[in-house]
């Protein structure tokens, strides 16, 4: 995120787009809802599906699953149009400006109505009072993520945001809420393929150099593969050995029956994990970690908040803290990681990662600190691009509308979409083992609309068939007008309906994210 979440409640405007939050986030989630009822919010929700938010919305816009790109085109079009953007701003703090304006001339309210299904009046209502809004955040999840243009989605909210002026600024920004529990953190510390921690480009030789000197090693300028990419290597034989760390691709990947050939396909494969997952069941060894409450270190939230997690029990049995295993593992195949603490190892974080210099475990004792935060005198970064971008100028980009990679047709006539539900997390690895939760929600369910149940003669509680290119499962119909008509949506957290044997593994060319979101399927009673 570029502002912090405690801003989110003195927003003018907040624009929600592809975030379920009150199920996904449901923290943020009250915190949107005490701006739009304590603070008098205007709040503009942008998604296909009737969520929660919808209550609390001004206005809602519910576009074809796959058309964000043309959407966020047309209320730029007409706050350029009608002179509603930050003149002063984007002369002075901004590039790129003409060839965007260029680009977007093409989407008026009317064509884009025609890619969209959104009223044309309705764009423009949003667009006015987004523009007007002295002071306006954009909330975004996966829903803009998962797709094979996810990359232009995003460029596409920060082209709005920089058009109102509304980066660097309190109240606005451009406010990713991460997927998961300290990805933030993973993402700094550099589990990505192209970067160090504190994303230092692995092709930068000066970064290169500051990391082989402190870790004694030769390292590669060459950025390695993605999730998907790895996959597709391992079932090709290209790559032979797997150790996956906190992960369960085959429940979280898509096209599941391609990812358990490419598992399956290994030499060897190691899995590190809390609990025995679907994945695990398929390793050739498993390392038991312990879990957050069994160990010491932080966690960075969605906010660039690192704060500290100090050990409450026990780990039970074998397990061992994530670092110590791979400690001991790198060890014993012949290079010596000799930490003392999960501390000693935030100590190297403050000398080798600029943004988290001074953090350290004194300073976030009681409070923690959102980064970047440069040394031990500096409070921490409230939000991001005050006074001038880390770039120096923030750069439009003009982007091109493109549909899905896969849409409905003939044979294959709805929209599958897929997300979480409130009661569980992820590929429930630990909510399933929740009495609590698996009472409120105890398996999958498939959303359909209640016009969609009619003309297939599907009534609530029927198990339906749903199909793609890729598989076929049945699952438990949900008939409730949360999706629209032609769209169907699945959770993917039971393993007995797991809808990623169905979904699309077209991925962006930038982000390599798979299209999660949008993929053809059709549906028939079972």
């Amino acid at each position: 995120m570029t502002n912090s979440i405690e801003e989110i409640e003195f927003s003018d405007a907040i624009l929600a787009i592809g975030t379920n939050t009150t199920e996904n986030h449901p923290v943020i989630g009250s915190c949107v809802k005490r701006a739009v009822r304590q603070n008098g919010a205007k709040l503009i929700v942008i998604d296909p599906r009737k969520i929660g938010l919808v209550d609390y919305a001004d206005i809602w816009l519910r576009p074809k699953p796959g058309t964000n790109v043309a959407i966020l085109s047309g209320l730029m079009n007409v706050i350029i149009e009608e002179g509603l953007y930050a003149k002063e701003y984007v002369a002075q703090r901004t590039e790129g400006f003409e060839a965007m304006k260029e680009a977007l001339a093409k989407y008026t309210p009317e064509h884009v109505s025609e890619i969209t299904g959104v009223a044309a009046e309705d764009i423009r209502t949003a667009a006015r009072l987004y523009a007007e809004a002295k002071s306006a955040s954009i909330l975004y999840a996966m829903g803009i993520t998962q797709h094979s243009h996810g990359t232009d989605n995003v460029k596409s909210c920060a082209n709005l945001a920089m058009l109102c002026g509304n980066v660097g600024i309190e109240g606005g920004g451009v406010n990713p809420l991460r997927g998961q529990n300290n990805v933030q953190g993973a993402c700094d510390m550099g589990a990505l393929p192209n970067v160090f921690p504190a994303y230092q480009q692995v092709a930068n030789d000066e970064a290169r150099a500051k990391f082989e000197k402190a870790w004694d090693v030769s390292l590669p300028a060459k950025p390695g593969l993605t999730i998907i990419e790895i996959m597709n290597a391992a079932h090709d034989g290209d790559i032979k050995g797997l150790y996956i760390m906190g992960e369960n691709p085959m429940i979280s990947d898509p096209d599941l029956t391609h990812v358990e050939a490419a598992l399956k396909n290994l030499d060897l494969l190691v899995v590190q994990d809390i609990f025995l997952t679907e994945t695990g069941s398929l390793a050739d060894v498993v390392l038991p970690s312990a879990c957050f409450a069994e160990k010491d270190g932080t966690f960075s939230n969605t906010e660039r908040r690192v704060q500290r997690v100090r050990k409450a029990v026990d780990a039970p049995g074998e397990a061992k803290d994530d670092w110590q295993i791979i400690s001991e593992l790198a060890t014993k195949m012949g290079y010596a990681m000799d930490y003392s603490s999960a501390e000693a190892i935030m100590d190297e974080i403050n000398t080798l990662t600029p943004s988290y210099a001074g953090i350290t475990y004194k300073r976030i004792e009681q409070n923690g600190l959102q980064w970047p935060c440069p040394n031990t005198e500096h409070p921490g970064t409230k939000y991001l691009h005050k006074d001038k971008f880390s770039r120096g100028l923030g750069l439009f980009s003009a982007i091109e509308y493109q549909p899905s990679k896969e849409v409905p047709d003939e044979e294959y006539p709805f929209f599958l979409t897929t997300g979480r539900v409130l009661y569980h997390f992820h590929t429930a690895t630990m909510t399933r083992k929740s009495e609590g939760l698996i009472e409120k929600y105890p398996e999958s369910l498939a959303e359909v609309n209640p016009n969609d149940a009619k003309k297939l003669g599907i009534k609530d509680g029927d198990f339906i068939t749903v199909t793609s290119r890729r598989g076929s499962l049945q699952v438990k119909a949900s008939v409730i007008d949360t999706p629209p008509e032609g769209t169907i949506f699945m959770n993917f957290h039971f393993r007995e309906a797991a809808v990623n044997f169905l979904t699309n593994p077209a991925l962006d060319p930038v982000g390599k994210i798979p299209e999660y979101k949008v993929c053809a399927v059709k549906v028939e009673a079972a």
